[in-house]
């Protein structure tokens, strides 16, 4: 049975609670639990803080686990990455006041910098061949220039708003993120099963995402100028309908380009289209 060592609260918790719930496997409920035996899949699962996760991991109380990025790569313990999930995007930015005269990294030689990301930071401070204060608090980092404790910040950032509300600008992007899953290198046969099933059913989760199926009647005709408009896995799937010179064509489109595309179609003759929720892609 595989440990997994999820959020316990805050932006990743209900991200890792719904991509396990579209794999068909779900947590018992209370407001206080710390594990819980999971349904649909042997697997229990360990609510934790996001930086303590790497660590649970790496000392074998998990073995797989999910955390972001930034948290694997500041505490440099052992663990393979096994893949994105593709969410909990975010990046580890360098700030400063927004009347700042920031020149490029150089500007920070000299000053201090307050961040919860040491390790990150003087990683790409060393790159920069930049020296300066590295100053490690737990939270509240967007304060620090404000009351005096900083020059800057070193800091994740997601939409910047907070940046804002504090009177700071972003002037580097350090370092980007987002929620990966992770596992002990050292993982028995059995668990490793498991995990490559795990795997198998997030990446069919993951394929889905962002994509709809299409389904439209067009006229004999048309076939060959839709087929050209439309991308497909392999090929659309087309099939005669009991009204002579039409087909009913079934193809899986982005969203990124859906409408697009039924502009085009539309314009070639196609009618009565329908676009469905895509749930999962099993390749």
């Amino acid at each position: 049975m595989l440990k997994i060592a999820i959020q316990a609260k805050g932006r990743l918790n209900e991200e890792c609670v719904s991509l396990l719930a579209d794999a068909g496997i779900k947590a018992s409920s209370g407001s206080r639990r710390l594990i819980s035996q999971a349904k649909g899949f042997p697997m229990e699962i360990l609510y934790l803080r996001d930086d303590d996760i790497p660590q649970a991991v790496a000392m074998g109380v998990a073995d797989i686990g999910i955390v972001g990025q930034n948290e694997v790569a500041e505490k440099s313990l052992d663990v393979e990455e096994v893949m994105p999930l593709g969410f909990g995007a975010c990046r580890i930015s360098i700030a400063v006041p927004r009347d700042a005269d920031y020149t490029g990294p150089g500007w920070l030689a000299g000053r201090r910098i307050a961040t919860s990301y040491p390790v990150i930071l003087r990683r790409w401070l060393d790159e920069q061949g930049v020296e300066a204060e590295i100053h490690e608090i737990a939270g509240s980092v967007e304060i620090a220039p404000a009351v005096g404790m900083a020059d800057a910040i070193f800091d994740i950032v997601s939409s910047g708003g907070t940046l804002i509300q504090n009177g700071l600008r972003e002037v580097e992007k350090v370092f980007p993120s987002e929620a990966v899953l992770i596992s002990r290198p050292d993982l028995d046969e059995e668990r490793r099963g498991e995990l490559d099933t795990l795997c198998f059913r997030f990446k069919s989760i993951l394929d889905s995402r962002g994509m709809k199926y299409v389904l439209m009647n067009i006229p004999e005709s048309a076939v060959e100028a839709a087929v050209a408009i439309l991308p497909a896995m392999k090929s659309p799937t087309l099939l005669p309908l009991t009204l002579e010179g039409w087909y009913s064509l079934h193809v899986v489109i982005s969203e990124d380009h859906l409408w697009e595309k039924i502009r085009q179609l539309k314009e070639i003759g196609a009618e009565d289209i329908l676009v469905l929720a895509l749930e999962n892609i099993i390749r």
